[in-house]
């Protein structure tokens, strides 16, 4: 048995699969960094499948593969209108018009590093519309990813729900879209989102309201699609350069909240050994997102070059004197805030070739960690499991005037 057949024995058998052809796709000199990589973790079983359950996501957004996106929902509701938002090439567009039945055939196009599949309306009747339904449901069973769209004026009736249900059956990653959200009033439009998913079963923050017609929504619906399926993260994030910063802010938030449950666990060198493999495999996943060709050593000694496992430390004995905050909890927001600058730190390096000087690392490391400490102050002092210490990190993150403007990090290192 080889070495990296007796590490791959430790990973929970969900993951060996995955594992198994990320080390099938390198060559020798990569194979060594990656068992480089996956030898920093602890050798004790049941920790190790923690920790990997913790990184799954972060490993299918460094290593994910071109996905297949269908777009699937009655007839009539802009399926086409928002595909022709997505292609890479206007000769790729669909026709669309405001006759009911116009798209007759299944069409798919490229979009960079993902395909998109445009489908017949899936509630068609008749004969002709016998066929067209099969042809919607078969491209969804043969898709990677669903869009469900809807027409927020028409709303969800039985048929819509039957539809629902029939692609929801499917097992698929899906994101469900309300479209010509613009001819609904304005005071309306809370309302017919949240009727649109009780009907449908869902919680109101699960369907997006758009605007197929001028992309309005168009990055909500990227980011809905990344969070659902992680492995489409790199795909999108090269194909659509102007989302390439939500798409890392994504990423980092992810692995923030990773970092912080790791923190709860009673690890020797908690600072070093999982947090920088969890690091590494952000940085991975950002350097995807940005094209940037680059190796788990290459990601290991970034982060070893940013130095934030140190500064880490020293912010943790400084804060610690002062008292007030269970260690635990101080632990937990450091460990989130040293990634999150990570990951911003390798997004300056990868735009702009630019390293953060130690001052503005050590500012901006003070000022996420007390935004992070402000969102779990809720907690208490008593400490919570590892999923809903991750909720409420990334919940804190997405909220923070950081996760709304990437201008606001920007200010905190002076440019």
């Amino acid at each position: 048995m080889t070495l990296f057949d007796e590490i791959l024995d430790r990973f929970p058998p969900d993951v060996r699969d995955m594992v198994r052809a990320v080390w099938d796709s390198l060559d020798p000199n990569q194979q060594f960094n990656f068992l480089s990589l996956l030898s920093a973790f602890p050798t004790d079983a049941k920790l190790v499948r923690v920790l990997m359950k913790l990184a799954t996501t972060q490993v299918r957004q460094a290593f994910g593969n071109k996905r297949r996106v269908a777009i699937v929902g009655p007839t009539n509701v802009g399926k086409s209108t928002l595909y022709n938002q997505l292609v890479f090439s206007p000769q790729d567009e669909a026709k669309v018009s405001p006759l009911p039945g116009t798209t007759r055939e299944v069409q798919q196009a490229d979009a960079l590093l993902f395909t998109v599949v445009d489908t017949p309306g899936a509630d068609a009747v008749g004969q002709a519309g016998q066929r067209e339904r099969s042809l919607a449901l078969t491209a969804a069973e043969g898709a990677d990813f669903l869009i469900l769209m809807y027409d927020a004026i028409q709303g969800i009736k039985v048929t819509e729900q039957e539809i629902f249900n029939e692609l929801q059956a499917m097992k698929k990653p899906f994101i469900v879209l309300l479209n010509k959200i613009d001819l609904v009033a304005r005071r309306d439009v809370e309302g017919v989102t949240i009727q649109a998913a009780q009907n449908l079963g869902l919680k109101p923050e699960q369907v997006i309201a758009i605007a197929a017609k001028d992309g309005k929504n168009l990055d909500k619906v990227l980011l809905a699609i990344t969070v659902s399926e992680p492995a489409m993260m790199a795909a999108l994030g090269q194909a659509l350069p102007q989302f390439r910063w939500k798409l890392g802010w994504r990423s980092i938030v992810s692995a923030a909240s990773i970092s912080a449950a790791i923190a709860l666990a009673p690890l020797p060198m908690i600072d070093f050994i999982p947090l920088a493999a969890t690091q590494s495999i952000m940085v991975l996943g950002i350097a995807r997102i940005y094209n940037y060709a680059i190796t788990p050593k290459r990601a290991r000694e970034l982060i070893a070059t940013f130095g934030l496992g140190f500064l880490g430390r020293t912010i943790f004995q400084e804060l610690s004197k002062f008292g007030g905050v269970p260690g635990w909890l101080l632990s937990a927001a450091i460990a989130s805030s040293t990634t999150v600058v990570m990951g911003y730190a390798a997004v300056r390096w990868f735009e702009k070739g630019e390293r953060l000087s130690s001052a503005a690392l050590r500012e901006l490391t003070r000022s996420v960690t007390d935004t992070i400490l402000e969102g779990l102050k809720g907690l208490g002092k008593r400490k919570p499991g590892r999923q809903s210490l991750q909720e409420r990190i990334s919940e804190s993150l997405e909220r923070s005037a950081l996760g709304e403007n990437r201008e606001e990090l920007d200010k905190k290192v002076g440019k």
